[in-house]
């Protein structure tokens, strides 16, 4: 099997032009005869040349294309007054939940347009708010933002990692809270792993550097785990895990709130992991196996009353959460404190000496508080059907904070008496728009193989079921990740204007436990397609809405949701939007984390069988030449260092030159930005600006705001 056989001959340089009356001249993009071998047969892959994205063609394209882009969105007539009405929509304050550390509490709050939230500090709930760290001053477009903070145990540091340009690269920096002065340690190369306190240091985890110039493409091989001392240089970090024989390994260190454990995760892809812990009360504890292999989810909880808290799919696809003994480790010795039910158990919190667990049913959230022998106490009554999130509280308070949110109930933090499960109001947001005038309905639909798939629609109450309604629906449908109600500003000047939004829970994801998302993997993952598809084909039906007036929309793992659905049935939609998507199946294991997503996509160089299913609904390598796609808005960010902005190039390019020239394909590359996040407030708005321009012009639409 020749993977890499390339023939580096120019064979032409194209113009694409579109034949509609709009004469979209697209930019010339270079073709290359380059041919790879899979298993005795040659794939084409004329625009490789795209993968390299710091080149100066690349660059000079990109601008083309942005060019492009942005003169088409310049003659939308109602861009200016809907980026206006966003603007409105998203200048009011807004709150993360409050937590309390060595006796003080902390939060996030953001005025409204600042780019990024804010970290206060309070004496008490009743005191004036301080200034901690403000991420704006960081830098002056707001493109360096705060990622991650912890506090050490006796509070005298603040850790916090910064992440530049959305970048998933992270450097980690340390505030001495007596002075108030940024210190001199400073982490570089690490990449999502947290700040893991010990006496007067940290655990963190880091890759080598990587080779100049492909800081943002090149793979990202041999993980490690470091103690940093504080006050002493990152070359003088003690390393006190690293795993020579497995280049593809990530690994993160957790510290248990009284430090009396460190824990390492160890994984190879999304899906499963390994555990290893040592006792840090005694000076040569070496680390002892907790979980063998990678079959498994194991997350720790915290250490109680001598036992360590393990919330687990072993054995129970749903979850459910285990005692460990650390002096009998071993798994036949484990506990079951709370068992498996039908509902996922999705997350699990000790607070006020009471275990407070998080449920999901039918893709909306529920809530219990049980006693630490697993008996239940009472549930957590919410204000509707939602999402519970950012939880916070400590094992020895009775007090805790939770936001709860839905499609129609924008994000609202609550205090919470865990004794006698009380909630109050605690911040409320204040969003200029009349939210009675909304409602959600939640259906279900059948998928092509009878599947039942749940479906939340949201619109203006009155709506009529004529067929003629302009719709966006949504989906992702990966790595076990649900999708729960949340309220989005951004999605309002649709609503207004008669659109409906809905989003399907199509498998692939977590909302029914880990059967739901293994039946949208690997060989299945077309049943994750087959879903999405029978969703617009339902809202047809029920006369929501028509071919004409449907949008899609999906980021990431939705972003190839998107571009598979588009190349397999281009006459269902009128307008598709994959956002940084993945979109080459057969290439995207071989850049920066890309290979850990083999457990939901393979690989194909894994198995012929593997790489003929892959290339069945690469939506890079099903383009057919003359086809009307739908409208076309692709989106990246020239720092997406997790779903490299190579899969957005090529697929671009590819559409630009096969499809028919009905309707646009454009794509718009967003400078000094990533993946999604730390993306800050006005970059935000210019996107969605430009998105929903996009999508409401391509449907017909005649907004006003």
């Amino acid at each position: 099997m020749n993977m890499k056989t390339i023939i580096p001959i120019f064979i032409s340089m194209i113009l694409f032009s579109a034949c509609n009356s709009s004469k979209i001249d697209y930019p010339i993009t270079l073709k290359e005869v380059v041919v790879d071998t899979y298993f005795g047969e040659e794939v084409n892959d004329s625009y490789r040349w795209l993968e390299n994205d710091t080149s100066v063609m690349t660059a000079a394209w990109v601008k083309a294309q942005n060019k492009v882009t942005y003169d088409y969105l310049s003659k939308i007539p109602f861009r200016d007054a809907l980026k206006k009405r966003l603007t409105a929509l998203t200048n009011y304050p807004r709150y993360d939940s409050p937590f309390k550390k060595n006796g003080k509490y902390y939060f996030f709050k953001n005025n409204g347009l600042q780019n990024q939230s804010v970290l206060y500090s309070m004496e008490t709930l009743a005191s004036k708010p301080e200034i901690l760290l403000d991420p704006n001053t960081f830098s002056a477009d707001g493109t360096v933002a705060l990622s991650d903070v912890a506090f050490s145990k006796d509070g005298k540091y603040l850790g916090y990692t910064i992440a530049r340009s959305g970048s998933d690269w992270n450097e980690i920096f340390v505030l001495d809270m007596g002075s108030k002065k940024i210190l001199s340690d400073h982490i570089v190369w690490s990449k999502s792993s947290g700040i893991a306190w010990n006496g007067n240091g940290f655990y963190y985890s880091a890759f080598d550097a990587p080779e100049a110039g492909k800081e943002y493409s090149s793979k990202n091989e041999y993980e490690k785990i470091y103690y940093h001392t504080i006050g002493q240089a990152q070359s003088d970090d003690k390393m006190i895990f690293e795993d020579k024989e497995h280049a593809l390994r990530e690994c993160y260190a957790k510290v248990t709130d009284d430090e009396n454990y460190i824990f390492i995760s160890i994984t190879e892809t999304t899906t499963g992991n390994g555990l290893i812990f040592k006792d840090l009360t005694k000076s040569r504890a070496k680390f002892e196996e907790l979980t063998p292999g990678f079959e498994n989810d194991y997350s720790v909880v915290d250490d109680l009353n001598g036992k360590i808290y393990i919330l687990t799919n072993w054995k129970a696809p749903n979850q459910r959460l285990m005692a460990v003994d650390p002096k009998m480790p071993a798994r036949e010795n484990w506990k079951e404190i709370i068992p498996e039910t039908q509902n996922v158990l999705e997350e699990v919190s000790i607070i006020g000496g009471k275990i407070i667990t998080l449920y999901m049913k039918d893709a909306c959230h529920h809530a219990y508080a049980f006693d630490v022998q697993g008996k239940q106490l009472y549930e957590i009554k919410l204000p509707s059907l939602g999402t519970l999130s950012d939880i916070s509280g400590s094992k020895d308070d009775k007090e805790a904070f939770y936001s709860f949110t839905s499609y129609t109930y924008p994000p609202t933090i609550f205090k919470f008496d865990v004794e006698n499960n009380i909630s109050e109001v605690f911040q409320k947001a204040e969003v200029s728009f009349n939210i009675d005038e909304y409602t959600s309905e939640q259906i279900f639909y059948k998928s092509k193989d009878g599947t039942n798939i749940p479906m939340t629609l949201t619109y203006k109450k009155g709506l009529k079921k004529d067929g003629k309604n302009p719709l966006m629906l949504y989906g992702y449908g990966g790595f076990n990740i649900s999708l729960s109600p949340t309220f989005k500003v951004s999605r309002i000047p649709f609503l207004e204007n008669g659109g409906i939004y809905a989003v399907a829970n199509i498998r692939g994801g977590g909302e029914y436990g880990e059967k739901w998302h293994l039946d949208g993997t690997k060989m299945k993952k077309q049943n994750v397609f087959d879903d999405f598809i029978a969703a617009a084909e339902f809202l047809k039906k029920e006369k929501y809405t028509n071919s004409s007036k449907l949008a899609i929309d999906g980021g990431s793992n939705g972003g190839l949701l998107v571009g598979a659905c588009m190349t397999q049935r281009p006459d269902l939609y009128a307008v598709a939007v994959p956002e940084v998507g993945v979109l080459d199946m057969l290439r995207y294991h071989k850049f920066t984390i890309g290979w850990s997503w083999t457990s939901d996509y393979g690989n194909s160089e894994e198995s012929e069988e593997m790489y003929k299913y892959l290339k069945g609904y690469s939506p890079l390598n099903n383009i057919k030449e003359g086809t009307c796609y739908p409208a076309t808005f692709i989106m990246t960010g020239d720092h997406d260092d997790r779903v490299v902005p190579a899969h957005s190039f090529k697929f671009a390019a590819t559409l630009q030159e096969m499809n028919d020239g009905t309707n646009p394909t454009l794509i718009r590359i967003d400078s000094k930005a990533g993946h999604g996040a730390g993306k800050p407030i006005a970059k935000v708005i210019e996107a969605q600006t430009d998105m929903w321009s996009f999508v409401m012009f391509n449907l017909g639409m005649k907004p006003t705001f």
